[in-house]
């Protein structure tokens, strides 16, 4: 199981925002990029970067920030946000980052879904982003009628190797995840699952490690707003996971 800290970008900022409502944003640096090799410094072989204004307008804002943090960084980098085309896909990949996240462009799009995975393999990861059990798109502002379990099954039928699953209830609020929900995943599907959403401190790391000795297709944890509140340090989270 890896500790995976997350930059969320916005304007060129490295910001936190809670349940992904851009007026509850906090700022935590100007500069992403040294926020990215801090996070490397303290032990994160994972990087989790959203391009936010992407995932808002639905095509990348911030991916020559991305880019330069791709290559500045010996740690991997998994990248979402706005990649709704192939076209973006290949940029990120061929940039050199780990892993792709896409979400909107393959809800309710099987074709495009089998084609990236056929093509690009494990380098593609799904964003499963539910509200109240339910997708949710466009960077968070649409939520479908779509049941979430249903959506990760069609997922893993069209070829999907990884989800990150996002509780966006708990995401920003410190409030500790939805282990109920993420149970439900871990339940019922074969596929790779990051857990996201909430983690606050030690204790829900310690949760998640039990989880992944009982479930073996846990992948990781992302962790934002607890690592710049200083609510959980990066270091000992690294620690706790590789005893």
């Amino acid at each position: 199981m890896q500790i995976i800290p997350a930059i969320d970008l916005r304007k060129g900022k490295c910001v936190r925002l809670i349940m992904g409502d851009v007026r509850d944003e906090t700022v935590y640096s100007k500069e992403p990029v040294a926020m990215a090799k801090l996070w490397q410094v303290k032990g994160a072989r994972m990087i989790h970067v959203v391009d936010l204004d992407g995932a808002f307008s639905g095509r990348p804002k911030n991916m020559e920030l991305i880019i330069k943090m791709i290559k500045a960084l010996r740690a991997k980098v998994e990248v979402g946000g706005g990649i709704r085309t192939e076209k973006t896909i290949k940029k990120y990949i061929r940039a050199g980052a780990r892993r792709v996240i896409l979400s909107t462009s393959v809800i309710g799009s099987d074709k495009f879904l089998k084609k990236m995975v056929g093509k690009y393999g494990d380098k593609i990861v799904i964003g499963v982003d539910a509200k109240n059990g339910k997708v949710a798109a466009k960077g968070w502002k649409d939520i479908t009628k779509i049941d979430a379990l249903d959506f990760i099954k069609q997922l893993e039928a069209a070829g999907a190797k990884m989800i990150v699953y996002t509780d966006i209830n708990r995401d920003g609020v410190l409030k500790g995840p939805n282990f109920k929900g993420v149970v439900n995943v871990l339940k019922n599907t074969k596929m790779k699952v990051i857990i996201s959403g909430g983690i606050t401190r030690m204790k829900n790391i310690e949760r998640c490690i039990d989880l992944s000795k009982k479930y073996d297709n846990v992948e990781g944890v992302i962790i934002g707003k607890a690592l710049y509140t200083g609510n959980i340090d990066l270091k000992e989270a690294v620690k706790l996971v590789k005893e």
